[in-house]
C-alpha cells in the first residue's frame, strides 16, 4: 500500500471519535469482521490507527477505498462543512431516467477530459443522495486529497449541495461535469449557504413548513393573576395584542422548528423618492445597500421578534420570505422595489 493512502487513512482514523470508530469502519465494510475483532478500541486513538492501517495493508487498500471512509466520516459529520445550494435547469419540463451508471461515466468522463490529475469517488445512500468526492490536482502534481469538494445530488431533483475546497478554480470544471452528467444545459448558485445541510434540505425540498393557515390557534392563557378594577381594560388590550401577535406569528413561521440559517445578507435597491421641489436628488438612480443579519439560528430569531416586543407583527416580508425565495429562485426577479438578493450562513 503506498504511504500517502497509509497516511491518509491514518489521519482519518484519528477524526473519528473512539467511541464511533468500529461503528464507522463496519460501515466502511473494507474489512472483515474478523480482522475487526483484532483491534483494540480501548487504547489511545493513535494505537487503533496504526493497527487500522496495517490490517488496510494486508487488504492492498487504494485511495479510492481510504476517499470512501472519508466519505462516510463527512456524511454523518455533514454539519463540519460549509455547504452552498446550486440549482440546474433544462430547456424543457420533461422527466427522463435516471441511470446512475451513466451518470458517473459522464461525470468522470467530463472532469477527466480537463484535468488527469483527480480522484473521483461515489457512494449512494438510501434517500437517493449521490455523495461525490472530488480531490483535485495539476497537470504536475497529484491530488491533494486533504482539501477535497463535495457534492451531494439526489437524482430527479434540479439542486446540488456543494462543499468546495479551497481551490475555486475548479468549481466551473465541477459544475461542467454535474450539468452533462446530469443532462442539464444551466446551473446557477442560490446564494444560499449553511453548515446545516439538511436544513438547506428542508428548504429547497419544501419539507420546511411555513404556515399560511386560514384557522386560528386558540387563545393565550393568562396566569392566575387577579387585576385590579382598574387596570382591567388594561389586562384585556395586552391580552388582544399577545393573541393577535401570536396568530400572526402561526401564519407566518407556523409551529415547528426552523431550518438553521446563521447568516442573511440582503443586496436591497429601491428608488429614493423626495419632493421634486426640494431638489434633493437630481438623477432618477436607485438607492443601493448591502445589510447583514447573523445568530446562531437566524430563522427562530427572527420568529422571536414580535413575541418579545422587539419587532411590529406581522414581520416584514423581506425577513419572512428566506425560505420561499430559495425555492423560487429562477421564478423570482423583482425589477422595482426592495428585493432580497441573497442569502447566506457561513
Amino acid at each position: 500500500m503506498d504511504e500517502t493512502v497509509a497516511e491518509y487513512i491514518r489521519r482519518t482514523v484519528l477524526k473519528i471519535p473512539r467511541d464511533e470508530i468500529k461503528t464507522m469502519l463496519q460501515k466502511w465494510g473494507f474489512l472483515s469482521e474478523a480482522q475487526l475483532q483484532t483491534l483494540n478500541f480501548h487504547q489511545i486513538k493513535d494505537n487503533i490507527s496504526q493497527e487500522v492501517v496495517q490490517l488496510c495493508e494486508e487488504n492492498s487498500a487504494d485511495i479510492k477505498q481510504a476517499a470512501v471512509l472519508d466519505i462516510i466520516y463527512n456524511h454523518i459529520y455533514q454539519n463540519k462543512r460549509m455547504w452552498s445550494v446550486y440549482q440546474m435547469k433544462k430547456t424543457g419540463e420533461e422527466l427522463e431516467y435516471f441511470d446512475i451508471t451513466d451518470f458517473k461515466k459522464k461525470f468522470k468522463g467530463r472532469l477527466r477530459s480537463a484535468l488527469k490529475n483527480v480522484t473521483i469517488t461515489f457512494k449512494e445512500y438510501e434517500d437517493n443522495a449521490i455523495w461525490i468526492r472530488v480531490a483535485w490536482g495539476t497537470p504536475y502534481k497529484k491530488p491533494n486529497q486533504y482539501k477535497p469538494s463535495y457534492v451531494v445530488y439526489h437524482s430527479q431533483t434540479p439542486y446540488v449541495f456543494i462543499s468546495a475546497s479551497v481551490l475555486k478554480s475548479n468549481l466551473p470544471l465541477l459544475c461542467q461535469a454535474l450539468i452533462v452528467a446530469s443532462n442539464y444545459h444551466d446551473i446557477r448558485e442560490m446564494e444560499l449557504r449553511s453548515h446545516s445541510l439538511n436544513s438547506l434540505k428542508d428548504i429547497v425540498f419544501k419539507r420546511y413548513s411555513q404556515n399560511f393557515q386560514t384557522y386560528y390557534p386558540k387563545p393565550l392563557q393568562e396566569g392566575n393573576v387577579e387585576p385590579e378594577s382598574g387596570d382591567i381594560r388594561i389586562v384585556q388590550e395586552n391580552r388582544s395584542e399577545k393573541e393577535r401577535i401570536h396568530r400572526l406569528n402561526w401564519e407566518v413561521f407556523g409551529g415547528g422548528p426552523q431550518p438553521k440559517l446563521e447568516f442573511a445578507q440582503y443586496k436591497l435597491e429601491t428608488m429614493f423618492k423626495s419632493d421634486p421641489k426640494m431638489g434633493v436628488l437630481d438623477k432618477k438612480e436607485p438607492f443601493r445597500c448591502l445589510v447583514k443579519f447573523s445568530s446562531p439560528h437566524l430563522l427562530e430569531s427572527l420568529k422571536s421578534l414580535a413575541p418579545a416586543g422587539m419587532a411590529d407583527a406581522p414581520l416584514s416580508p423581506l425577513l419572512t420570505c428566506i425560505p420561499h425565495k430559495a425555492r423560487n429562485y429562477f421564478k423570482i426577479r423583482e425589477k422595482k422595489g426592495l428585493f432580497p438578493e441573497s442569502f447566506v450562513s457561513p
